[in-house]
Formats: structure tokens, C-alpha cells, sequence
């Protein structure tokens, strides 16, 4: 038992979103396993890839396998592109990992041409011109065998470029016959030229690594040489005879990619290499990009995450000068985005405390001859900037997310450089923007705790017209979950929901299920629509309770509740949601504390192995695609609150809760998929090794060739039956 279990009650508060219904009526349709998942989401599809047209006069999304118009003035929609149409322009399908990266880094199916009377798609690592004009498609290039392959328009829109043989190419579109120019080779297989790697795409959220010059003339890239990182088999052993995929994974104290930064003209030559001070195979490239037609910016990050810059290099081969530093004693805010522009750079960090946008300026005549100045921080006070969505230098606006005046919520603002801002986005809960180039219209993706996604097309600053909605979960009478509001040791307030079974009042009678994630930056519990929430119901009508609590260490919430997963995890995230489910007992006395049960999802399974292992308070535990030992996940996530496994040796053996395993309390149910190219299913097998050492029974369960997400309504539907099965077990008979 941790010293996490035995303290004082805190006082519980109720704290209701404005959104929720009244008196909680019994569903009028039972829910299933199969309900919810077997046929996808019980919410159907919003539609996906929502993109503005250059000339903002299109909003474009997919819909059912057609490519739909939305006319911004008038706000009816019809079909651009055909099902038909479309479907002529798929290549073959894309593999399990293929589908998981276009789905889980939202790797765009498709762009508009500059002269917005063209589209480009990439099917698979196929690139289609398609013309509206004549209604004809023509493949340009063959990238390569999978999707996500950053296909591009040079800004005069008189070429496009792609990523072939991990290397950028350029076609020239109004040259015809002229083959594809296949521009600075990378030397070795190892080696990525504008390629974007599995772990910065994973942790810095790298989506390109190559850039066109606004004149069209060069293109920017990053270099990965990758020959010092270490290599982990994925193993498929579906066919007859297994076959090996290797993928490149930096794991704590191995070397990084060593990256640098080149610039090599459009039509082919050599290449000039940016020199930066960094360390080769340590440091990081987050983002870089082009100042205007002779100059780069390139941001910079140590790999202790504590020292953060931004250089200014002229293409000439002269000066780098570096123009904007930060630095952190524990370590930085993830938010790499920025915008340099017209004497302007705006961006976000949380250097006072909370994630604030601030303003600075730069000599445009001469961008590299002195340092940035800081204008203006352009928001402030006790709310957290979660996205800058767009910045116009020439209006001097930027446009932003942020839970200002609700931490629980998210809404859509703009602000001027002088300071002066505005909310654009009405109704409680969580808005999400996608604005127009022009800035004059934007879409809004609104939903609440008990309302699924409605998008909306909104005029900046006037009406707003509902283009897609559903009433999908109607039949089934969801309920809203309590919400708690709970005092942490250390005073920090903690927000949770509670979701009761009808009509349960008998003292002791309902088991308790625990449900965070509960790792940095997360933030589950919010006044936004959850597809959890129909499991937490299915939950609900077989009985149990379900409790959701974002412990110290969720994101936002401000840097010190950030922070507080700096060396530390598990023993506070563990503090935090026992304190919660402490006062949950307490207050509803339905609730039965010897019928706890614990399950989550990556972190969250690594935090469901943890509990079990640390407290001897659960019965039962499901952990899905858990890391048990963090030397096996990857070096910038891991490094970034646990440092180098050198100068953290304790934290590496305490936290890893494959050195814990023979501690562990209640049956546990364990699920990974085996081509898991995110938390590697090694993790899995150690852990399962030290279970068998300690002679603890355990359940397993498998999913050949699925990831990380496992996904795939087949899967979907076995895994929530087992776990649903799991609990039914080892939690509902009586405690005797």
C-alpha cells in the first residue's frame, strides 16, 4: 500500500456543465459491444479532410466517398468530385501501418492547386492531378508504396514535388515529357532526405520535412541520417513464413537522428548546408521554414528539452544568427509551431506560468542582422492557448483556441496585435476552427459532454450554419456522468466525472472501474464529446461505476500542473487519483470499495499496471499496449520528463513497472497488438516473463498485426468484449 492511500478526506464539489440534461432517465435502447463498434463509429462519420480553397471561395471536405463543395456565401453544398471519380484514382489498398499513420497524424488524402482550379491526390503513394474543368484526373508520379508521402505545389503552381526513394522530387507540370527530377539523393538507406521518421512524426509532431522557397525556385529540407539509431523487428508471422520489418527507434540514451538543413534548387544542383550549432545525434529540428525568398528560419531544441532557440540563416552561405532563445529548469512546452511573417513572429509558450501567444518583431530589410524584440504578449492570465490556428501579419490578427473562462472548455477567439481580443464562438463546450485564408469565414467543429460533433460554417465575427450533424446516440437515452471537483494535496484542484448505473442506492452495491489515461498532456475529463462515453454507458448498464480524473501532470492546466510529471512517473498521477476515488466513496455511498477495478490505454495501461502493483486496493486490471520498462519507448518522449537513463537511474527502475511485477494485486488482463510500431509488444513480453518468474497468474490477448491503435471494427469489437468479460468476472460477485 502506498503512503498515496492513507490521508484525509478532501471535500468533493459538484460541478455541472451548463449543457447537461436533467433527471437521468433509463436508456431506451440497451447498448452492445457490437452497437458501438462492430460497424465503426455509432456516430457515424463528420466529414473528413476539411480544406479551404487558396481563394477561400471552397471549403471542400469527404462524405461518404465523394468530395463535397460547401459554398462559403451560401453555405449549400454539392458534390465536387464523384464517388465514381474518386474511386478511379485509388491505387491499391494500404497496409495496417499505412492506415494507422494517415489516421493517427492526419495525413492529408488530398490539396488544392494555388490557382484553386485544380486538386491533387495521394492515393497510396499515387499523385493525381484532377482538373474541375474538364473532370479528368491525371497521375503526375508515383511517390512510393504507402501513403503519406508529402506531395506539394511549388507556390507559382508550375510544379509539384514528392517524397520518392526518401528523397524530395520535383515534376514540372507545364513541361511535358520532362521526367521527374529526383533532387539530393540520400546517400544511404539509413538516411532521410525531407522524410519525416517515425518519432519525430510521433513526438514532435513533425507532418514535413521539406519546403518550397516562396519564388518557387529552391526547396528547404531536413536531413535524418539515422545510421547510429538503433533498429526494433516488427515481426508479422500471419504468412507461412514470417517476415521482418525493421524500424528505426531511438530508445533513452541512444543516439538521435543527426539532422541538419539544406537548400537545393528546384531544378536540380548541389546542395548548401545550414550551419547550426547543435550536437549531431542529440539535438532536434522541430520546425524550420523559409523568412522570405533568401532566408530560413530553423528552430532548434537540446535534447534535454530544456533549451529551446530559433536562428535566422541567409541562403547565401552567410551569417546564422540566432533571434529568439528560451530555456526551462525542468523542461519546455511541447508547442513547436511557428509563424514568421512580414516582420512578424508569433507564437505560443508558457514562460509566465499559463500558455500565452506573444509578439515579436524582426528587421525584414535585414532578417539576420539582429536579434527578435518582443512586441507584446498578446494574451494573459489563468487560462491556457491550446491552438493558434492562423496568423494574418497584413490584418495583424491571430486566431486561436483557448479555455479561457472554463477550464473544462475550449473556445474559439481572435486577437490583434495590440492586444485587444474577442471570442467568436458561442454555446458552452469545446469549439474547434478551421478558418478560410481570407480569415473571413471559418468552420466549427462544436461538441459537449452528452452532444457529438456538430460542424458548422460561420462568417468571422457573424452568423453560424450547421452543415453536418447526428442523432445517432438518441435511441439510447445517454446519461449524463456526475462531475467532481476534489482538492489535491499539494491544493491543486482536480476534475473528474462519475458515471453511477440507474437507479443503484443500495449501500456498497456498484463496483467501481477507474479510467484515466493520466500521462503529460492529456486531458480527459472536459466538457467535450467522447466516444468513451458509450462504453463508460454500456459500463453503466451492466452495473459498474466508471470514474475519469486528470491528475497533476494533464495538460491544460498551466506549467506547474504540467510539471509536476517532471522525475515523477507514477507516484503523483497514483496520489491524484486516489484522493479523487476516495472522495467518490465517501460522497456516494452506492459505491463499494472493496470492488475496484482499473483499465487504460498506453499510459494508461502502463498506469493500470502500476496501480495493481503499487495498491492492493483493485481486484482487477486491463492494460492495453502498456510500456513497462521506459528504456523501451522512444528517447525524445522518455527523456523529456525522465532525462537520460544516466542521470535518472532511480526514476528508470522505480517507474518501470516491469521491476514491480511480483507486487502485483488482482487479475490482470493485458492487450497489444504485435505490430505495435509505437510501444513495441517487447513490452508485453518482459513483463509477462517476470509475471511467470513470480508465479502471478495473468490473461493475455493479442491482436496479429495491429498497432497501436488497434483498430478495425472486428478488433474493436473482440477487445471491448474482453474487457467487458474481464470485469464481469473478477468484479461483480460479491465480496464474501
Amino acid at each position: 500500500m502506498t503512503r498515496a492511500v492513507a490521508f484525509l478526506l478532501p471535500a468533493v464539489l459538484a460541478l455541472p456543465f451548463a449543457t447537461l440534461p436533467l433527471a437521468a432517465q433509463p436508456p431506451a435502447t440497451p447498448l452492445t459491444v457490437e452497437k458501438i463498434f462492430a460497424h465503426g463509429s455509432l456516430i457515424g462519420h463528420p466529414p473528413g479532410g476539411l480544406t479551404w480553397s487558396p481563394d477561400s471561395q471552397h471549403l471542400t471536405y469527404l462524405d461518404g466517398g465523394e468530395l463535397v463543395d460547401l459554398d462559403p456565401g451560401s453555405g449549400k453544398p454539392h458534390v465536387l468530385v464523384s464517388r465514381a471519380k474518386l474511386a478511379s484514382l485509388a491505387s491499391a489498398t494500404a497496409s495496417e501501418e499505412d492506415r494507422d499513420h494517415r489516421s493517427r497524424y492526419g495525413m492529408a488524402s488530398y490539396m488544392w492547386a494555388p490557382d484553386s482550379q485544380h486538386l491533387m491526390f495521394d492515393s497510396n503513394g499515387r499523385i493525381w492531378i484532377y482538373d474541375l474543368h474538364t473532370a479528368t484526373g491525371l497521375e503526375v508520379g508515383f511517390a512510393g508504396e504507402a501513403s503519406g508521402d508529402d506531395p506539394k505545389f511549388a507556390p507559382n503552381d508550375e510544379s509539384i514535388s514528392f517524397m520518392r526513394n526518401h528523397g524530395p522530387a520535383v515534376v514540372h507540370l507545364r513541361e511535358p515529357g520532362t521526367p521527374t527530377i529526383l533532387l539530393a539523393p540520400p546517400p544511404n538507406p539509413a538516411t532521410l532526405n525531407g522524410e519525416v521518421d517515425w518519432v519525430y512524426e510521433e513526438e514532435l509532431e513533425t507532418r514535413s520535412n521539406y519546403f518550397w522557397s516562396p519564388d518557387s525556385k529552391f526547396l528547404a529540407f531536413l536531413q535524418m541520417n539515422e545510421t547510429d539509431v538503433p533498429q526494433y523487428p516488427i515481426t508479422d508471422w500471419i504468412p507461412t513464413h514470417a517476415t521482418v520489418e525493421t524500424q528505426r527507434f531511438p530508445q533513452p540514451g541512444d543516439p538521435n537522428p543527426s539532422v541538419r538543413v539544406g537548400v537545393v534548387p528546384a531544378r536540380g544542383g548541389k546542395t548548401v548546408w545550414v550551419k547550426l550549432p547543435i550536437e549531431p545525434g542529440q539535438d532536434y529540428i522541430p520546425r524550420f521554414g523559409w523568412v522570405d525568398d533568401k532566408t530560413l528560419w530553423i528552430e532548434t531544441l537540446t535534447r534535454d528539452h530544456k533549451h529551446k532557440a530559433i536562428y535566422f540563416a541567409a541562403l547565401s552561405d552567410g551569417p546564422v544568427h540566432p533571434v529568439l532563445e528560451f530555456a526551462d529548469d525542468s523542461f519546455l512546452d511541447d508547442n513547436y509551431d511557428v509563424s514568421i511573417a512580414k516582420g512578424a513572429i508569433v507564437l505560443s509558450n508558457w514562460s509566465d506560468g499559463h500558455t500565452h501567444i506573444y509578439l515579436y518583431s524582426y528587421n525584414e530589410a535585414n532578417p539576420t542582422g539582429a536579434n527578435a524584440k518582443l512586441e507584446r504578449q498578446l494574451t494573459q492570465g489563468d487560462f491556457d492557448v491550446a491552438t493558434i490556428y492562423r496568423v494574418d501579419p497584413a490584418q495583424k490578427l491571430v486566431y486561436f483556441a483557448s479555455n479561457e473562462g472554463n477550464p473544462l472548455e475550449q473556445q474559439i477567439w481572435k486577437v490583434s496585435f495590440d492586444g485587444q481580443r474577442s471570442q467568436l464562438s458561442t454555446g458552452a463546450g469545446n469549439h474547434q476552427a478551421n478558418f478560410s485564408p481570407s480569415g473571413l469565414s471559418y468552420t466549427d467543429r462544436f461538441s459537449s459532454i452528452m452532444s457529438p460533433p456538430t460542424l458548422q460554417l460561420c462568417q468571422t465575427g457573424g452568423k453560424c450554419q450547421v452543415f453536418w450533424t447526428t442523432h445517432a446516440v438518441d435511441p439510447y437515452g445517454l446519461r449524463a456522468p456526475e462531475q467532481l471537483q476534489v482538492k489535491a494535496h499539494d491544493g491543486a484542484t482536480l476534475y473528474a466525472t462519475l458515471l453511477l448505473p440507474a437507479g443503484s442506492t443500495n449501500p456498497a452495491s456498484v463496483p467501481v472501474i477507474v479510467n484515466p489515461y493520466g500521462g503529460p498532456g492529456g486531458q480527459d475529463v472536459a466538457n467535450r464529446w467522447s466516444d468513451g462515453l458509450l462504453f463508460d454507458e454500456l459500463l453503466a448498464e451492466h452495473g459498474f461505476a466508471v470514474l475519469h480524473t486528470d491528475n497533476r501532470g494533464s495538460g491544460m492546466r498551466g506549467r506547474a500542473f504540467a510539471q509536476a510529471a517532471y522525475h515523477n512517473f507514477g507516484p503523483v498521477q497514483l496520489e491524484d487519483q486516489l484522493t479523487v476515488l476516495d472522495a467518490a466513496l465517501a460522497k456516494y455511498p452506492q459505491l463499494d470499495p472493496k470492488r475496484l477495478g482499473w483499465w487504460g490505454w498506453s499510459w494508461g495501461g502502463t498506469f493500470t499496471i502500476y496501480a495493481l502493483s503499487h495498491s492492493d486496493r483493485f481486484r482487477a486490471g486491463v492494460a492495453v499496449a502498456p510500456v513497462t520498462d521506459w528504456r523501451n519507448y522512444d528517447s525524445i518522449y522518455t527523456e523529456r520528463y525522465m532525462s537520460l537513463p544516466a542521470d535518472f537511474p532511480s526514476g528508470y527502475k522505480d517507474f518501470s513497472v516491469v521491476n514491480s511485477a511480483a507486487n502485483l494485486k488482482g487479475r490482470l488482463l493485458i492487450a497489444h497488438g504485435t505490430g505495435d510500431d509505437n510501444v513495441h509488444i517487447e513490452n508485453t513480453v518482459q513483463f509477462v516473463q517476470k509475471l511467470i518468474e513470480a508465479g502471478i497468474p495473468y490473461d493475455l490477448q493479442i491482436y496479429p498485426r495491429k498497432t497501436h491503435s488497434i483498430a478495425g471494427p472486428d478488433v474493436r469489437t473482440h477487445l471491448y468484449n474482453r474487457i467487458l468479460a474481464h470485469f464481469e468476472q473478477y468484479l461483480m460477485p460479491p465480496v464474501q
